[in-house]
């Protein structure tokens, strides 16, 4: 593999195949080698050849964090340090150091005030701007800490839901509620009666969680019927890039659900315009990702989650020539003009984290079967971790396995 020396040096927080995609986005366009800091001597960073991967159980702990990219900073102190965050916590630490001014001068980071950010994420206040914005999301209730009785019961507050079992139950602030693990968690639920939607809540509230949950209507169908949108907005808020993704698969596996395995760019103009109206509206800057599922019932496209952050399936946005990496760095390192100022993906290209075989034994549609078929013989298809020249024989080994891993899990959980 060859590099580059060039003006700036990334640096990505985070150890899965967030992390691992946005090094082989910065490599791929700029020959450069991102140091990557995770928890753990594990993941698709771990012995790759395209980062320098370091990790620390503390690392998205606020001074640890802290002193960590600030003494990188001062290791490289003759070029600009690019910081992103490759999970929601990490984010988090950076937007508040950045807002804190706490981060040494030689640093960027593509984010706007963590107060927008941090409102944004939360479940019911991005719903409010979906009101705002006409952007259709699932009849929800949300659900608060004080509704639950003095003995801790939720019984009455329940009463209010005018929509069907089975209905899906999430927290509102990921962040908190993963902060707070407890034996049955899950990331979201699929709740099919009142006694199970009582337990659940109980079970979230006794962890320690405090804030909100959410209360949703379950739009029908299976994962084929999900999308996935990209956006990058620069530091004026204006929304430069976005692409749409059709989701095949999902993994299944209770810690991971709604997670993507298998997705095809697609566009859709019409979707991407009234997000984009609510972005701007927000003056959000950075990367956001939706989650967004299409209900046969009304014909509309429903909103679920505002990531304020590159999806761990970003990779899908690089693939399909969009590199995520460039949008940064054109941006924040050379401070060059988006041209074109505004852009959608149009071309189709599979992205997937499972063996071809799964679309086969998973996908039901067979158009959507006979489309990811094409593309993998036009070579119009990708798994992120699987990158020519880094192909280390101890790395490839763990992600071949992990590869056969998702399989596994899918063959497990997967129902329609």
């Amino acid at each position: 593999m060859k590099f580059v020396d060039r003006e700036f040096v990334p640096v990505l927080l985070g150890g899965d195949i967030n992390a691992y995609s946005v090094a082989r986005a910065f490599y791929e366009q700029y020959q450069v080698k991102s140091i990557v800091i995770g928890k753990y001597g594990t993941g698709p960073s771990y012995r790759s050849r395209i980062a320098d991967y370091r990790h620390d159980p503390a690392i998205d702990t606020y001074d640890t964090f802290l002193r960590t990219v600030n003494a990188i900073a001062g290791e490289h102190a003759d070029k600009t340090v690019v910081l992103m965050g490759c999970g929601d916590s990490y984010v988090a630490l950076v937007a508040q150091a950045k807002d804190a001014g706490e981060l040494a001068d030689n640093i960027v980071a593509p984010y706007g005030p963590f107060e927008i950010m941090d409102s944004a994420q939360r479940k019911e206040v991005f719903y409010r701007l979906c009101e705002k914005h006409g952007v259709p999301y699932p009849h929800t209730l949300t659900f608060t800490r004080e509704m639950l009785t003095p003995d801790g019961e939720p019984l009455a507050a329940l009463d209010a839901i005018d929509f069907p079992y089975p209905m899906i139950l999430k927290p509102s602030d990921g962040i908190e509620y993963w902060a707070h693990p407890f034996a049955t968690q899950e990331k979201a639920y699929t709740i099919s009666s009142r006694e199970e939607l009582e337990s659940t809540i109980r079970d979230v509230y006794a962890s320690g969680y405090a804030d909100d949950l959410i209360i949703q209507d379950r739009v029908p169908g299976n994962d084929e019927r999900m999308r996935v949108l990209t956006s990058y907005s620069d530091q004026t808020g204006t929304v430069r890039m976005m692409c749409l993704g059709h989701v095949l698969l999902e993994e299944h596996e209770p810690h991971a659900v709604g997670n993507h395995a298998v997705i095809i760019t697609e566009p859709n103009d019409e979707l991407c315009e009234s997000v984009r109206a609510l972005l701007e509206d927000l003056h959000f800057v950075g990367f956001s990702n939706f989650d967004v599922k299409y209900d046969e019932r009304d014909g509309s496209f429903k909103f679920f989650d505002f990531n304020t952050r590159q999806g761990r399936s970003n990779y899908y946005v690089t693939g399909s020539g969009f590199n995520v990496a460039k949008y940064v760095v054109e941006e924040y390192v050379y401070r060059r003009p988006f041209e074109p100022a505004f852009e959608t993906a149009r071309e189709e290209h599979l992205w997937t984290v499972l063996p071809y075989r799964a679309i086969d034994e998973f996908v039901r549609d067979a158009g959507l079967r006979d489309l990811a078929h094409r593309l993998i013989r036009e070579g119009k298809a990708v798994n992120p971790v699987f990158m020519r020249g880094d192909n280390v024989p101890h790395r490839w080994l763990r992600m071949v396995r992990q590869h056969f891993r998702c399989l596994a899990q899918m063959r497990r959980y997967y129902h329609d």
